[in-house]
């Protein structure tokens, strides 16, 4: 199901839009420039200007193409310039590395302005902490008609803050499914299931603290990540980040 949430790191998503009438504009070796569908041009913007035009990427071959979501349809080799052509995206998993907030929302030359982006990596790629630039992003308010399907979250039973107990007595903070930060100083490392909710938002929640028992009543830490690694097309195990 297709619904309004707020994303965070781990999210392992579907994202798909309906093919829309587009035009090129330009073609070179590596891009197809399309009169892009859907965006406006921002006139208060200031110091940055956008021509209503996007680039995306010729074909498999070229740079971008894995970074991608949208694709072009015909194919670029039966396209000419001002000629007519349909964007959208075929169904595409690919999982969260970050969620970013602007206050005020970011100038780009476009309407509307973003207040968030949601950055991600297709399924089967590896975040990479020493990489400056990975991945793509979305604006989940940006009037694109994407459908985004949250298809798995690890740790769906807790929100990000909430302070548990492990079955070995040991208290930890919860910063995202590969963020855990014990409270005793040593080394970090995996939490021991079944978990006790001790603290969300700062005070006891009696009703949470039985669901996150009794979602970690069987199972265990390494089996969570294992059910992200297989639907995240990954074999080593996520990095922090």
């Amino acid at each position: 199901m297709a619904v309004a949430f707020e994303y965070r790191v781990g999210d392992i998503l579907e994202l798909s839009c309906p093919f829309t009438d587009a035009r090129v504009i330009e073609l070179t070796a590596e891009d197809v420039f399309v009169e892009w569908p859907w965006w406006a041009v921002d006139p208060a913007s200031d110091g940055v200007r956008w021509n209503g035009v996007v680039a995306v990427a010729v074909g498999p071959d070229t740079p971008g193409w894995e970074r991608e979501v949208f694709r072009i349809q015909p194919a670029a080799a039966e396209l000419t310039a001002e000629a007519g052509c349909r964007i959208g995206i075929p169904p595409t998993v690919v999982h969260v590395i970050a969620v970013r907030h602007f206050d005020p929302p970011r100038v780009t030359g476009w309407l509307p302005r973003p207040r968030r982006e949601v950055v991600y990596l297709r399924a089967g790629q590896s975040f990479d902490p020493e990489l400056d630039d990975q991945g793509a992003a979305f604006d989940p308010e940006d009037d694109i008609p994407r459908r985004v399907e949250l298809r798995f979250r690890p740790y769906a039973f807790l929100e990000i803050g909430d302070e548990v107990a492990d079955a070995g007595g040991r208290a930890w903070r919860f910063g995202g499914p590969w963020t855990w930060q014990p409270f005793d100083g040593a080394e970090p490392g995996r939490p021991t299931w079944p978990l006790l909710l001790l603290t969300r938002d700062g005070d006891s929640d009696d009703a949470a603290a039985v669901d996150v028992t009794e979602a970690t009543l069987s199972g265990s830490h390494d089996e969570e990540l294992a059910r992200w690694r297989e639907l995240a097309q990954l074999t080593p195990e996520p990095t922090d980040g």
